[in-house]
């Protein structure tokens, strides 16, 4: 009797009328689509705030907005059946060419690309083995992936998820011991780079001369475009991004690149796959070529108009505030993740009579609403590169208007 699996995956071979013709972005017989609804306001209609996102790409505030060629592919690719091995063939290998890897992928989110990863190098191509995860006892596959302690954040949870235990180094010395024959994998968190004291060199080293397969997590990390390439060619294995950040992407869609191996055994684990740790991971056809689009359009983008932008609006909500007495601005740029000018605020209680939580929640309660990062005792942060044109004035106009009503 012919498997489930099989099936599915022998129906990816046969050949389909209509799926993925070079023009596939353009709608077709227009006249039997679905009439559209009249534009309605579903926040409104159903009570959901809505702001003006002055703090990042945080997923809780829903990460970034789609750019408009995003929201063309979604809708062009919404009105047709396809069959979902081939897109994801399709489309991953233009993202390779793109990206210029061996192999990539469209995920559910950048924690999806690290759970699919691991399973990946825990199973291999066996299809079995897939449908054994996360238990791995008494199945012959790897059981720990090594990870620097101060590397130790939550997100490593999509990593246990695949039933691994998590082993803990501080030193390359430690990283060279842990390493034995049930060491599936090395994580690092791109972020936190210089947090620890194995960086990402010393840990390729270590790792490719012991045969260790290497994932980095670079949710967050573009801007700037280089980095796209920077890693896969440095020599990680496989290089994990968000689509709902800087890439301006579906919100539940990411990129999983890097060694064709490794990127084919991920797929193994992943929908539309009904016996796998990753079935429910499900990335909708909608979002893979929403994703596609994404990255062709921030390979395009003029990246020096965009940080010339993001910087005058900065500027301008700087130049808002900077004059209160009691008041220290500063422009900083992080040196990973979220690499855009961010505006940090400190300001002296004594004079300025609000702490960093009050003027959060006052600007959240205004109209219209406004996210700020930061909080605590005196201290707040202000982004700009997730806002619409005109809005850094509102930004700018609030904070302004709330601290003159603080000043002692």
């Amino acid at each position: 009797m012919t498997s489930r699996r099989n099936l599915i995956k022998s129906l990816s071979l046969l050949p389909l009328a209509g799926v993925l013709k070079p023009d596939f972005f353009v709608k077709k017989n227009a006249a039997s689509e679905p009439t559209k609804a009249a534009k309605r306001d579903y926040f409104k209609e159903l009570g959901v705030r809505t702001f003006i996102n002055a703090a990042g790409t945080y997923t809780f505030m829903t990460g970034s907005l789609m750019r408009e060629e995003v929201k063309d592919a979604y809708m062009a690719t919404s009105y047709d059946f396809v069959n979902y091995h081939e897109l994801q063939d399709k489309v991953g290998a233009r993202l390779a060419e793109l990206l210029k890897c061996e192999a990539a992928t469209v995920t559910s989110g950048a924690a999806a690309a690290i759970t699919l990863g691991t399973a990946g190098t825990l199973t291999g191509m066996d299809a079995e083995k897939a449908g054994m995860l996360p238990h791995l006892e008494g199945t012959g596959m790897k059981t720990e992936v090594i990870m620097q302690r101060k590397h130790a954040i939550e997100y490593a949870q999509a990593i246990e998820n695949c039933g691994v235990k998590v082993v803990y180094v501080d030193t390359a010395k430690e990283l060279e011991k842990a390493i034995n024959k049930n060491t599936a994998m090395y994580y690092f968190v791109n972020f936190l780079n210089y947090e620890g004291e194995i960086q990402w060199q010393e840990v390729l080293d270590i790792c490719q001369k012991n045969g260790v397969p290497t994932m980095i997590d670079c949710a967050a990390d573009v801007p700037p475009v280089e980095n796209l390439f920077r890693f896969q060619q440095m020599g990680f294995d496989m290089v994990c991004f968000s689509g709902g950040k800087g890439l301006r992407g579906p919100q539940s869609a990411g990129i999983l690149m890097g060694k064709k191996k490794y990127i084919d055994a991920a797929r193994l684990n992943a929908p539309p796959f009904g016996d796998t740790i990753g079935r429910g991971m499900k990335v909708n056809k909608e979002e893979i070529v929403g994703m596609l689009a994404a990255v062709e359009d921030f390979l395009s983008r003029d990246h020096e108009a965009d940080w010339n932008l993001w910087e005058g609006q900065i500027n301008l909500v700087q130049n808002a505030v900077k004059d209160f007495e009691g008041m220290t601005t500063e422009i900083k740029v992080p040196e990973l993740a979220n690499v855009v000018p961010t505006l940090h605020l400190n300001w002296d209680t004594s004079k300025i009579k609000i702490s960093g939580d009050q003027l959060k929640e006052a600007m959240r309660n205004g109209h219209p609403s406004i996210e700020i990062a930061g909080g605590g005792k005196n201290t707040v942060s202000i982004t700009t590169w997730m806002l619409k044109p005109g809005q850094e004035r509102v930004v700018a106009s609030r904070l302004n208007e709330i601290l003159t009503q603080k000043i002692t």
